[in-house]
């Protein structure tokens, strides 16, 4: 089986790399097409022995990417294509039918209830994308919560898979060497407690609550942020103005596979085992893989929205918290993790769950169901 992934960019980006992910452990021949901005994923997927391809794509309505990907896909000979993010799904649902592959499945990996990759939805999102969804065989979730979205959307119930996001556990799992040695390149005090907070510096991801917290937490309580984004300059001027910049790390992007690029070495596994906690204050996820990617790594975790903990059966992620509210709830929260003290850094059911050579598994499952017309439930 020949399968071609179409996404909308290849910058370092939660979507981005479970997709270099996924390909490494799908026994199956992939290509990827990126729309828009073939970075450091990129590099690292032509790194694995992938064939990327650039369409070169200018904005939203950039209508000369369709025949070229149009092209691209009928020489491929693909017998699946696969899309990712929403424009990748809307132009490579209707590229794909107009090669003549009818065997199309598209991952939804960042509807929320009011925002769908960080931007707000609107009726005419909606509608596009109602309109192309129909042009594939299947649509994949991410999870449950996600599969529920998409069914309020309008999308019909047999044409939803859940295939859960994955991780590679081995690569999280605590090292206490390695924690020790990324934690002296970081330049954190000895016996500094580190809270952590992980993914793309945007609005919606809240971290703002994390730096306001920090000024209330004691003066040993450092924050670790690991992501780029456009909020970084807005994080540093509030740390700023609350007397904390001091104790606040910015890591910028990190991969959370081994990267071609070489470079420092503090890929995303090292990050979170220098950490004491992690912190997840985005009010609206997905899934929450970083929340996963810290129980791998066997350290506590905060969070105010995780489908991924939220739709395991209870004892699963014994040491994952729901927090509600805002900076106050995540003093108190913090202030109780730490006083109950280091813990056994052992990974939870939760995180096994997890894993991305089930995902892989699940999705051939529907691989093979699209390419002969079926449903894979």
């Amino acid at each position: 089986m020949k399968a071609l992934h179409v996404i909308t960019g290849l910058g370092v980006g939660g979507a981005e790399q479970q997709l270099r992910l996924l390909v490494r452990h799908l026994p199956v021949d992939c290509d990827v097409v990126t729309l828009t901005n073939p970075g450091a994923v990129a590099e690292d997927l032509t790194a694995d022995g992938v064939r990327v391809m650039h369409l070169g794509m200018h904005g939203n309505r950039d209508l000369s990417a369709l025949p070229r990907l149009v092209r691209e896909i009928r020489g491929g000979r693909y017998d699946v294509v696969h899309t990712h993010l929403y424009r990748a799904c809307v132009y490579g649902r209707i590229a794909a039918r107009l090669a003549g592959v009818r065997a199309v499945v598209a991952t939804e990996h960042s509807l929320g209830d009011s925002q769908m990759e960080g931007r707000r939805l609107t009726a005419g999102v909606r509608a596009l994308y109602l309109a192309s969804e129909r042009l594939g065989r299947a649509t994949v979730a991410v999870s449950p919560t996600v599969a529920e979205r998409l069914r309020r959307w309008g999308v019909p119930g047999p044409r939803i898979e859940v295939v859960p996001n994955g991780i590679d556990v081995a690569r999280f799992r605590f090292d206490a060497d390695r924690r020790e040695n990324t934690r002296r390149r970081l330049g954190l005090p000895q016996g500094a407690y580190v809270v952590g907070g992980v993914g793309r510096l945007t609005a919606g991801k809240r971290f703002e609550v994390l730096v306001r917290a920090l000024a209330e937490l004691p003066d040993d309580v450092w924050l670790l942020l690991v992501g780029g984004g456009p909020e970084e300059n807005v994080l540093r001027r509030t740390a700023q103005a609350a007397g904390v910049a001091d104790r606040v790390l910015f890591t910028g992007e990190r991969p959370n596979t081994e990267s071609s690029q070489g470079g420092s070495g503090l890929d995303l596994p090292s990050l979170i085992g220098a950490m004491d906690a992690l912190a997840s204050p985005s009010a609206e996820e997905a899934f929450g893989l970083a929340v996963v990617e810290a129980l791998a790594a066997g350290l506590p975790v905060l969070y105010v929205s995780c489908p991924a903990v939220d739709d395991l059966p209870p004892g699963a992620a014994p040491f994952a918290r729901r927090v509600q509210g805002g900076a106050d709830s995540f003093v108190r929260a913090l202030r109780q993790v730490r006083a109950e003290g280091p813990r056994p850094r052992s990974a939870p059911e939760a995180a096994h769950h997890y894993s991305i050579a089930r995902s892989a598994d699940r999705l051939m499952d529907i691989y093979t169901a699209a390419t002969l017309g079926v449903s894979s439930a």
